[in-house]
């Protein structure tokens, strides 16, 4: 199982539309709003050997309201 992180830009006020859309997809583990210049971290479970990028490409960015994504793959959790 691999592990990862994006951190979401969204369009101004949509924070919650895209944080609702990630839930009702049942993609991601963990949604959570943040302060900075991101405004979602999501925590994802991907089977081994899934192409992340693509991942994030076909299932997250196209979600509406997104702006931007950055993807942060987690080795080891302690």
């Amino acid at each position: 199982m691999q592990t990862f992180f994006v951190e979401i830009k969204c369009r101004l006020g949509r924070t919650y539309d895209v944080a609702s859309a990630l839930a009702e997809a049942e993609i991601a583990s963990e949604i959570h709003s943040i302060a900075g210049d991101r405004d979602i971290l999501a925590k994802f479970y991907v089977e081994d050997g899934v192409d992340i990028g693509h991942f994030v490409g076909e299932k997250v960015q196209r979600i509406d309201g997104i702006l931007d994504t950055k993807t942060v793959i987690a080795f080891k959790a302690f």
